[in-house]
Formats: structure tokens, sequence, C-alpha cells
């Protein structure tokens, strides 16, 4: 193969490989809780109020999610996470999100800090509060929890809720 051609189709992989990398790097990102991002002029972003948690132990650990059937919930598809240790009561997160658009936020109280969902003991919570029951079984669809966000910062609040 010539030096020329060579050099064309290596150029083209790499474009090729640039132009993949950010779509993956749209997922799973994992960012500290960097209040700045919410204030006065900064956005998109969600400024979330997280009420009601039920003990100071643990990590409460906030997700930002798409507001589709394809992302909502689904392994490996949230946009930011931030943790932090648990404070009784209440805490306040900023994720930053892509761009302005349909978002869903999920919260989870790891009581106990082992990584790990224990049923009985965890706390959880979501964008809009939707009623959690034994027919969603903690899963609400997406349409019940999507929040629009435009250029600026959204504000929510979401409650906890345990067994």
């Amino acid at each position: 193969m010539p030096k020329a051609m060579f050099a064309i189709l290596s150029a083209v992989s790499v474009c090729g490989m640039a132009t993949a990398s950010p779509v993956h790097a749209q997922y799973r990102t994992k960012i500290d809780n960097d209040l700045s991002k919410c204030y006065a002029g900064a956005g998109p972003a969600v400024m979330v109020t997280v009420s009601g948690i039920n003990a100071g132990s643990g990590t409460v650990r906030v997700q930002s999610y798409r507001g589709t059937a394809s992302d909502w919930l689904k392994k490996g598809r949230w946009i930011n996470r931030v943790e932090a240790p648990a404070r009784a009561e209440t805490m306040t997160f900023c994720l930053p999100v892509p761009s302005a658009g349909t978002y869903a936020i999920a919260v989870r109280h790891d009581t106990n800090g082992n990584g790990k969902t224990d049923l009985t003991k965890d706390g959880g919570g979501m964008s809009n509060n939707p009623s959690i029951n034994i027919f969603n079984l903690g899963k609400p669809s997406y349409t019940k929890t999507a929040i629009s966000v435009g250029n600026n910062v959204k504000s929510i609040r979401i409650v906890m809720k345990y067994m």
C-alpha cells in the first residue's frame, strides 16, 4: 500500500474514533458537587434539593438521565453522577446537563455505604416525586419523572422514600 494511502486511511480511522468518543463520553461521568455551576447565569443544569434523608450515615448518590424510555434507569445510561457522604434531613446537589432538553433525576441513599441496594434500609427518590409501589417495582415510567431543562438552572425538590 502506498504511504500516502496509508496516511489517509490512518487519518480517517483517527477521525472516526474522535467522532465516536464523544458519544460514549455523554454517559457515566462522575462529577463533584460543584454548586457554583447552578448559580444565576450558569446552565443548563439541575439544582436538586433532596429532603427527608433519614440518617447521616452512608452515601447519597444523585444521577441524571435523559428523560427517554431508552435511557431512564437503564444500566450505564446515566449522564452525571454525584456521590456525597449523607447528612440527615436535607442536601443540595448540582447536576449540569449537556444541553437544554428533557431529563430525569434519580437519588439513592445507601445508608450503610456498602454499595448494594438494601431494600429494607436504603432510600430513594426521583424527579417529580412519583409514587413508588409494588406495581412499578420502584421504577416509575420516564413520563412520570421527566423534567424540562432550558438553558438556565432548573430547581427541583426530591423527597426521599424509605420502606
